[in-house]
């Protein structure tokens, strides 16, 4: 990062005056805490006791000897508190809330994984919690939002736009602006405004340190690569992290390609995507000629964003990652995969890292060593994959 909320040209915060008096308040407030001892021995505390840190880095023998090419091993963020690697970024943007004083925290969710999580630490922190979350990925997401429900968060329905995440980001945003004094916004990915994209990538990458720990000691080595899915891209920018100086390991994001990217419907941005500014920062997104952020379309509620944290954007341009397109048909089909071969029942999100995987392996040497980032269980996907396949579960 060349400058403060930059990472060459891209970052920022580009948001209007009635919001900036919040980020601003955000910045000093984590500029604070960031690197107090207190704050961080908490945070380490609540990452051991609650969330069930560290997760386990897991030697997939079936699937390595089936693909034939490096030893794989799947980094199980699937295993840690409410399924998903969500819970290392609500744990530290709600610890910082109740330092701030905030009494309410406001959060959008996609898949609805990180409306959970935050749900699940507001419950834990006796906060007021409420969640947008897009009316079409609600009912994608049925049993997650009973699970917020549950847990004592309200679920607010967006029916603007497309109904999906970026509409519920829109309305979190109009919240965030109007109740400032009481409210945190607790955003779910390394996107919008300065300091989200720092912070939570911040709040992730104990995914990377402690993997690449967990891979020294197992196989005294460095992997060769490292594998994740990408929408607005917290879970693979928490285990790209500490790898970015390690210019051996190539890193690469999956993101999807939906019905293909030559039909137009897809959320394959850093393929498709070009320079603009949404949602307080200046990134790559999915747009028109005028920059109008364009519909975007995937299996999976977590990825369907049209843009992509400015980080990874960053990491494109350099070169320092490489961006693939993932479809839904291929993303069911490692999710039927990983299921069969290793008895894990990945969320559609993670099976677009694992179908991106099955694709490297094979060009891959059996000296080699690749790393999978499994951001979620797959519980929530059950039902919408058993659709897909024509099945109905409820006969």
């Amino acid at each position: 990062m060349d400058k403060i909320g930059r990472f060459g040209d891209l970052g920022g915060q580009y948001v209007p005056e009635t919001v900036m008096n919040a980020v601003t308040e955000l910045q000093e407030a984590y500029d604070r805490y960031k690197n107090d001892p207190q704050f961080l021995a908490e945070l380490h505390e609540l990452y051991r006791n609650y969330a069930f840190r560290p997760s386990l880095l897991y030697y997939a023998e079936k699937m390595t000897r089936d693909l034939g090419g490096p030893k794989i091993y799947i980094k199980r963020e699937d295993l840690n508190h409410t399924g998903s690697h969500k819970i290392n970024n609500a744990l530290g943007q709600v610890l910082l809330a109740k330092h701030m004083g905030k009494k309410r925290i406001i959060a959008e969710t996609g898949a609805g994984q990180h409306g959970v999580a935050t749900a699940t630490i507001c419950a834990y922190f006796d906060m007021e919690c409420e969640v947008y979350m897009g009316r079409e990925d609600m009912e994608r997401q049925a049993l997650n939002v009973y699970r917020m429900e549950l847990l004592g968060a309200k679920v607010t329905g967006v029916d603007s736009g497309t109904a999906t995440l970026k509409d519920a980001i829109n309305e979190a945003m109009r919240d965030w602006a109007t109740n400032i004094e009481t409210t945190f916004y607790c955003i779910g990915s390394v996107m919008g405004p300065h300091p989200y994209p720092t912070m939570v990538r911040d709040f992730q990458k104990i995914i990377g340190e402690e993997a690449k720990a967990q891979i020294l000691e197992a196989e005294g080595r460095l992997p060769d690569c490292v594998v994740a899915c990408v929408g607005g891209g917290s879970n693979a920018m928490g285990i790209f992290y500490d790898f970015i100086g390690d210019k051996s390991v190539r890193l690469v994001g999956a993101e999807a390609a939906g019905r293909g990217i030559e039909t137009g419907e897809h959320a394959a941005t850093v393929s498709k995507g070009s320079l603009g500014i949404f949602h307080g920062m200046k990134s790559l997104f999915l747009q028109n000629d005028e920059g109008q952020i364009a519909p975007v379309f995937s299996i999976s509620a977590g990825l369907d964003y049209p843009g992509i944290g400015p980080e990874h954007a960053h990491l494109h341009e350099t070169g320092r990652a490489d961006y693939v397109a993932v479809t839904d048909e291929e993303a069911v089909q490692a999710f039927e995969y990983l299921s069969k071969t290793e008895g894990i029942i990945p969320a559609i999100e993670s099976a677009h890292a694992v179908a991106a995987a099955r694709r490297i392996a094979p060009t891959m040497g059996k000296d080699q060593i690749m790393i999978i980032n499994l951001s979620g269980r797959g519980d929530k996907d059950v039902q919408q994959i058993a659709r897909y396949r024509g099945v109905d579960i409820n006969a």
